[in-house]
């Protein structure tokens, strides 16, 4: 007969073992809703690749194509080659690998397959069905200052936009010193006798990747727009400008930045490969064969114990011969439509008040010192008649500092150098709480950690930087840092929408949205849609502010 005991693990026994039934017969479950793809073939001009067609959302996805040679070993520092073509099916099922880079705006959420050298590989999400044909394209660049990111963020993914019609298509591109160092040496190399800029070629070369095989996918190599925020934005705007990219495009999409000063601009050749041969002497080496004979970890470390953030995008003679205003002054850009905008408060009033409290000395002496000859004009653009006024006009001067004017000079060198339209918003939707209150928002996207005893940020007066993503790619429920509600999906849905109708019009207007007037050229008021959960067309209130800075930059 058995024991007391032996009855008590028994039934132990028993529950367990339901419990482990039933939590497996639930992963079951999951899984059988999770896995609803196919697979799926496609030819493109290198070879065969295989990616998965999902029945429930009829969307098909091919995931780290790659759209150039590795640019590693003797391919460093070079512009990207084209690949051999291959033989047999290549899967194309998960992300590839991001390109090199540290911690450096917080935790940006990555689906990669790791970190490497080996990164040249876009991602596409294309509704096509057997007979689709000549749909309209996007390729999307990442942000994060050419420091940081990568094509396979979920703010990023391209699921929203295929539902929309669109083939969607994120790529990477090489970052920091691996893909925009120059040197004398590296110029002498190069049949175009130029060095640098090897992340803008790496876009470039996707482009052109997209051209010669999107039909495969149901695209129209005419229907092409670019599109990318921050240091993304700023690649839509130098891939505007170049000769070599300005005729593979049919519109383009800008999200706060572009390649002009203060923002990320081009330097002289001479410059760049003067800062490259010294940096490259200070870190001990006699030339650039000993830099690329280093496995990728020696650069890596040697990179970050510098402390440099990045290199510069260089006006080199050959993707970019001129200054974006000398080029956009003279029409030589792409001639075709532009939507963009900026974000309410793209960084904080900190940034211009250098910690110190928003107090009316304390202002008004960080404008003698930044502006000793325009005092009274500044502080007449940016009032400060009390403590908030202070902190809302240090915000907007160091958003405009920051990103805001470059982003505006762009636009106003579009309108009045082109027969096409432009379109102009300014996003204002502030996010709500994170979920996780032990973690504050970092600047390009992500998460930082909160310090011990670090004092809890001021609440947002507008819409942060990099904000804007997730809703306009329509990926609000695969970013779970914060606790969405449903006027941020209302909000979500009407920016998708513009920017989806522009992608495949050349217009962002359509059924259900507020008017949204393209500007004209030389208009000194010209029309901004606000884009929040009440989204509206207004008269651009600011202006002035940019027409100063455009003065102060001497950006003409």
């Amino acid at each position: 007969m058995a024991s007391n005991h032996q009855l008590s693990y028994s039934r132990f026994a028993m529950k367990q073992l339901l419990a482990i039934t039933l939590l497996c017969a639930l992963n079951a479950g999951v899984q059988a809703q999770s896995n609803n793809a196919f697979p799926v073939q496609t030819v493109t001009q290198k070879g065969i690749i295989e990616g998965d067609y999902n029945t429930h959302t009829g969307i098909q996805t091919y995931l780290g194509v790659p759209f150039a040679k590795p640019p590693v070993g003797n391919l460093r520092w070079k512009a990207p080659q084209p690949m051999d073509p291959w033989k047999g099916v290549k899967q194309t099922k998960k992300f590839g690998p991001r390109p090199m880079q540290t911690l450096v705006f917080g935790d940006m959420a990555s689906r990669s397959d790791g970190v490497s050298e080996d990164c040249l590989y876009l991602n596409i999400w294309t509704p096509a069905t057997r007979t689709s044909k000549n749909l309209p394209v996007l390729l999307y660049f990442f942000g994060g200052g050419y420091v940081a990111g990568d094509g396979s963020e979920p703010r990023y993914d391209g699921e929203a936009m295929a539902k929309k019609g669109i083939v969607a298509i994120t790529c990477n591109y090489r970052l920091n010193i691996f893909g925009f160092l120059a040197h004398p040496e590296l110029s002498a190399e190069a049949p175009y006798r130029a060095s640098g800029n090897y992340g803008l070629l790496d876009q470039l070369a996707a482009l052109q990747w997209v051209q010669q095989n999107i039909a495969a996918f149901g695209g129209d190599p005419k229907k092409v727009t670019i599109a990318g925020e921050s240091a993304g934005s700023i690649s839509v705007s130098y891939q505007m400008a170049s000769p070599l990219a300005r005729n593979l495009i049919a519109g383009a999409i800008g999200e706060s930045g572009a390649g002009i000063s203060p923002t990320l601009p081009p330097v002289p050749l001479k410059e760049a490969e003067a800062t490259g041969a010294d940096f490259v002497k200070k870190a001990g080496f006699k030339s650039i064969a000993e830099m690329r004979a280093l496995p990728t970890r020696d650069v890596y470390e040697i990179y970050n114990e510098s402390k440099r953030f990045g290199f510069p995008v260089v006006a080199d003679g050959y993707f970019l011969p001129k200054t974006l205003p000398e080029i956009f002054a003279a029409g030589q850009q792409a001639q075709v439509p532009l939507l963009l905008g900026w974000n309410s408060a793209e960084i904080p009033g900190q940034a211009f008040m250098q910690g110190q409290p928003y107090k009316e000395e304390n202002y008004v002496a960080r404008v003698k010192a930044e502006y000793p000859k325009d005092v009274e004009e500044v502080l007449k653009l940016y009032p400060h008649s009390d403590d908030k006024e202070i902190e809302l006009s240090a915000t907007a001067l160091a958003a405009d500092r920051f990103i805001s004017y470059s982003t505006w000079k762009w636009f106003d060198l579009h309108r009045n150098n082109s027969s096409q339209p432009v379109y102009r918003y300014l996003f204002s939707r502030v996010r709500p709480p994170l979920v996780d209150n032990t973690v504050s928002s970092g600047l390009a996207g992500g998460t930082v950690k909160n310090g011990e005893g670090a004092p809890k940020p001021p609440p947002p007066v507008g819409a942060p930087h990099a904000s804007e993503i997730e809703y306009c790619m329509g990926n609000l429920g695969l970013v779970k840092d914060y606790a969405w509600t449903a006027d941020d999906y209302k909000v979500s849905n009407a920016m998708l929408s513009y920017f989806a109708n522009f992608i495949k019009t050349g217009n962002p207007n359509g059924t259900g949205l507020p008017e949204w007037q393209a500007a004209k050229a030389h208009d000194p008021k010209p029309p901004v849609m606000v884009i929040d959960v009440q989204s509206k067309q207004i008269t651009a209130p600011d202006d002035a502010r940019y027409e100063f800075l455009d003065k102060a930059y001497k950006n003409k």
